[in-house]
């Protein structure tokens, strides 16, 4: 499974932060950040590979823009 950002849509609600915070954190820019996320320079957005994507798609689940996508 892989979680994906896409930060430039994100808006800093901290909604991610507040429910998995073990995958995501709230960076300098005021933006989420997926924590071992590597950024695809093909999208620009963040990528994590992982097994345990509950967390995660909890945040995918409360996110305000839909910027966290969960794919298989």
């Amino acid at each position: 499974m892989k979680v994906v950002h896409e930060k430039e849509k994100c808006i800093g609600c901290g909604a991610c932060v507040a429910v998995c915070a073990k995958q995501w954190e709230m960076g300098n820019d005021g933006k989420s950040n997926l924590i071992a996320g590597k950024l695809n320079p093909q999208t620009n957005n963040f990528e994590l590979e992982t097994d345990k994507v509950e967390c995660s798609q909890a945040a995918a689940d409360g996110c305000p823009v839909q910027c966290i996508h969960i794919e298989s």
